[in-house]
């Protein structure tokens, strides 16, 4: 949906927003959500993402109208910081929200039965254990079991969206995406940077044969791996057969990193074309640590003989570029992901949207299969990086055909509107937005 500029204009000075014209084949009530979360503060996940579900959001330049109405929150921890608090209680009077003390009391509105048209769980963020492989073990897996007890308890199964990774645990997550098939739960999860604006602007070609790929980042190890290996996905996945899954994953430190590209089983030069969308003739030394910080990689086999690196270079929370080499062509095909103002922030805008989307159709805009293989890639390193071996991976025999989701990601059209010029606002407060 989109808003006239009278009804942009109303919202901005605090007026009534104005009752929406029902689209074409649009249910005539939006669908009602319950959010679960592990904590609410301002750029945690739960912030970023429910802005953009109570108030109006930028997508592709258009102000947009939440296409969902949230009914119930659970907060599993409050945040403990006097200079960033805690956002939960303020956004619960202002919205006019019930929190309740449990999951499934957020589901079934405090009732005996599931009473919301889907479930948006959020699990990043907190005060959680950090295991001796150094991840934090964030609760993922239990928001899901209580979620899908109520599902089965209720009889009646409704979308799902899981923020990010599927768990820290293989079995866990394998457990997941299994139940979801069978008892036919819409399931989506993911991150958010592949939908971000691509500068340049870059298509894979379909059914075209990659023949290697490189996805880099600058942000700390799991998490940002993590989201690496999501944008990988996002390009390769289309690949001539389609995806066909990973049979080797291994961790690999700065030294054991470069002598690996010389002895030529990852591309240097096509790491180097990746980072050239971001610094231009400005490169630097990316097999020395920039500003202390030091590289590290992990190299993906896959079944079908494709090639994959991720690498982390230097630190930047908005690193996200990537290079491609098709086969029959010399010259690689590489771009960067712009967020846009405000680090990542702004990301969560064209996330949310396909969200919404998602609870509105009950179809994932991509396969859910991509996070699976994903997150069992990144299980994979971790435990390669703990070990210091390569790791094989026979459970991650996950094929998967790849779908166009180009209408649900940002093709920058916002940021002509949010600049970053724009001065950042805090928590829930009105962003200065617009329609152009």
């Amino acid at each position: 949906m989109t808003l006239t500029r009278r009804q942009a204009l109303g919202i901005l000075a605090g007026s009534p927003l104005v009752a929406m014209p029902a689209l074409a084949g649009e249910p005539r009530r939006r669908p009602r959500i319950a959010v679960v979360y592990t904590v609410c503060y301002h750029r945690s996940h739960a912030h970023v993402l429910l802005e953009n579900f109570l108030t109006p959001y930028l997508f592709n330049g258009k102000l947009t109208q939440p296409a969902v109405e949230v009914v119930s929150l659970y907060a599993d921890q409050r945040h403990r910081s006097k200079t960033n608090p805690d956002l939960t209680d303020g956004m619960v009077r202002r919205f006019k929200l019930p929190l309740f003390k449990t999951i499934e009391g957020a589901l079934t509105l405090g009732g005996k039965n599931l009473a919301v048209d889907a479930v948006l769980s959020i699990g990043e963020h907190g005060d959680y254990p950090v295991n001796k492989e150094g991840v934090r073990q964030y609760p993922r897996k239990r928001f899901f079991d209580e979620i899908v007890a109520v599902m089965r308890r209720s009889n009646r199964f409704v979308p799902l969206f899981n923020d990010k990774h599927l768990s820290y645990r293989w079995d866990w997550s394998r457990e997941m995406y299994d139940t979801c098939q069978k008892h036919r739960i819409p399931f989506m999860a993911g991150s958010s940077v592949p939908l971000a604006q691509r500068r340049p602007a870059l298509e894979l070609p379909a059914n075209g044969v990659v023949e290697e790929a490189v996805s880099i980042h600058g942000g700390p190890f799991e998490s940002y791996d993590f989201h690496a290996l999501e944008v990988l996905q996002a390009f390769i996945e289309a690949r001539k057969g389609g995806e066909t899954g990973i049979t080797h994953v291994e961790f690999l430190p700065r030294a054991r990193l470069f002598q690996a590209a010389q002895k030529g089983r990852w591309s240097l030069d096509l790491a180097r074309a990746a980072l050239r969308t971001e610094f231009g003739d400005r490169l630097p030394d990316i097999t020395q640590p920039i500003n202390k910080i030091e590289p590290w990689g992990i190299l993906l086999t896959y079944r079908d003989g494709t090639k994959g690196t991720i690498l982390r270079i230097g630190y930047s929370s908005t690193r996200w570029s990537f290079a491609a080499k098709m086969a029959g062509e010399k010259r690689p095909r590489a771009t960067s992901h712009y967020v846009g103002p405000w680090n990542n922030r702004c990301l969560f805008m064209a996330l949310s949207n396909a969200i919404q989307h998602f609870f509105v159709t009950r179809q994932s805009p991509y396969p859910v299969e991509r996070t699976l293989l994903a997150t069992g890639a990144l299980e994979a390193a971790v435990r390669s990086r703990a070990s210091g071996q390569r790791i094989a991976t026979p459970n991650l025999n996950i094929a998967y055909a790849a779908r166009d989701y180009r209408a649900l990601r940002e093709m920058g059209e916002s940021w002509k509107i949010l600049t970053e010029a724009t001065k950042e606002t805090v928590g829930f407060a009105q962003r200065p937005l617009r329609q152009r």
